[in-house]
């Protein structure tokens, strides 16, 4: 990266954390573990009054099981459906608590991924404002109502529209890929209306308590907060969720690593559609892997950089297989897949699989070329600030280094890390996590 750019980029850094342009050096992560067990990182941002804050507990769907598909969903979902009436505050429904949030201008909600539960707030730091926001953050934490008659209506909302899904293409084409990619690992579970139908909130509830402690909680915080106001902070929110009796967290249950495939495997699924929607790949890598600028790099080239990539430029441009093809990782804590998706007309479906797997396979037997290298380089370099230029985009960033367990450096070394790649690297890499030959490839609605 050249001196301009790498300048550019820091000063749009330093707005974005509040920092004049000219003292700009480093993203400043702090992080301390509280007596309770939770983990902070804290960055401070003090350019706007505003704080973002999110709380991730290892309770994602990998938790699930196959007869129980969709409990880490549903359980995040209701558990902001809302309050019960605790410590002389009255219960709250999911109308009022949403009239609660509206009135402090706040928001707060969970979701739940394949590894993380995850709760998010946002406030303004208004004194007054952030206290009550705080306080009702802690209450829809740990003390959900769990409303029985507001599960049915849910329950059936969320069947309804997993049967509508299943009537489009991309969604068969996605289940039947997850499956074959992970086989019977939770990474491949999806809910169905048989296995919502076997979740009662009991089982939420239990879910719940065994995963949503503060021991296990990793709390990350951008905005205009000191430390001191930030523990504080943490403190309050995590303050009405149950301790373990030990005061120290009990292990949760071992997970099974994602099995590398076998054989390859082709499934050809029948759908009347105007487009066939074609995946193929396998296993990747997990986030924490070494490899992990190497094939970041590496998958910009192949697949992920748009209309600039080697998919693209044979599968759309020379020969108008499709209009758009791409190449993505989604690594987790444990492998997540490497994909390559594209959809094309019905009877262009087999060409179309035949060259992205040539492609792939010449990518990783050859490598990239040197000004493939230094363009994906000058682009990803260039374009670092604009990942982390609010501070809603900061605060992903610092949840993924606490709950990968990142260095604390890592946004700091980021612009030196892809610098550093070189095309021997990418070859090298690539080689050690992809195997072509073994792969899975899914088409739905090919002739």
């Amino acid at each position: 990266m050249n001196i301009m750019k790498k300048t550019a980029a820091g000063a749009m850094l330093a707005m974005a954390l509040g920092f004049p342009a000219s003292a700009f050096a480093a993203i400043p992560i702090q992080h301390w573990t509280q007596a309770s067990g939770a983990q902070v990182f804290l960055v401070e941002s003090p350019s706007i009054p505003m704080l973002d804050v999110e709380v991730d507990f290892d309770a994602g769907s990998r938790r699930d099981t196959a007869a129980q598909a969709g409990l880490a969903d549903v359980t995040a979902l209701m558990a902001g459906k809302g309050v019960r009436a605790a410590g002389g505050e009255p219960a709250l429904d999911e109308n009022q608590l949403g009239e609660a949030w509206a009135d402090l201008g706040a928001s707060f909600g969970g979701s739940a991924g394949r590894d993380e539960m995850s709760f998010r707030l946002r406030t303004l730091t208004e004194p007054d404002l952030l206290q009550k926001a705080v306080r009702l953050a802690a209450r829809e934490l740990g003390e959900p109502a769990w409303p029985e008659a507001v599960w049915q209506r849910e329950r059936e909302r969320i069947t309804a529209s997993i049967k509508e899904s299943r009537t489009r293409p991309g969604t068969i084409a996605g289940d039947a890929y997850r499956k074959a990619v992970f086989g019977s690992h939770p990474y491949g579970y999806q809910a169905t209306p048989e296995s919502l139908a076997a979740i009662s909130l009991a089982d939420m509830r239990a879910r719940y308590d065994e995963g949503v402690q503060p021991c296990r909680a990793k709390v990350s915080i951008v905005g205009a907060v000191t430390r001191e106001q930030a523990d504080a902070l943490v403190t309050q929110l995590l303050a009405r969720l149950p301790k373990s009796e030990s005061g120290a967290c009990q292990p949760l249950p071992a997970l099974p690593e994602v099995a590398p495939l076998a054989a390859p495997k082709e499934e050809l699924i029948p759908f009347q559609s105007a487009q066939a929607h074609v995946l193929i790949g396998q296993p990747g890598f997990k986030r924490n892997d070494p490899d992990y600028f190497p094939l970041l790099v590496g998958n910009y080239i192949l697949g992920g950089g748009g209309f600039v990539s080697r998919l693209t430029e044979e599968v759309r441009e020379k020969r108008g297989l499709s209009y758009s093809v791409g190449s993505y990782f989604s690594p987790g804590l444990q492998a997540g897949a490497f994909t390559i998706t594209l959809q094309t007309r019905p009877d262009q479906a087999a060409e179309a699989v035949q060259v992205s797997r040539q492609v792939l396979a010449d990518f990783i037997a050859r490598g990239p070329t040197e000004a493939e290298l230094k363009a994906a380089k000058d682009y990803l370099q260039g374009g670092f600030a604009l990942r982390i230029d609010s501070n809603a985009k900061l605060l992903a960033n610092v949840a993924s280094i606490a709950w990968n367990g990142l260095p604390l450096d890592y946004l700091d070394t980021w612009v030196h890390n892809v610098g550093q790649v070189t095309a021997a690297d990418i070859k090298a890499a690539f080689a050690r996590k992809l195997q072509p030959e073994k792969m899975v490839t899914v088409v739905v609605g090919g002739s």
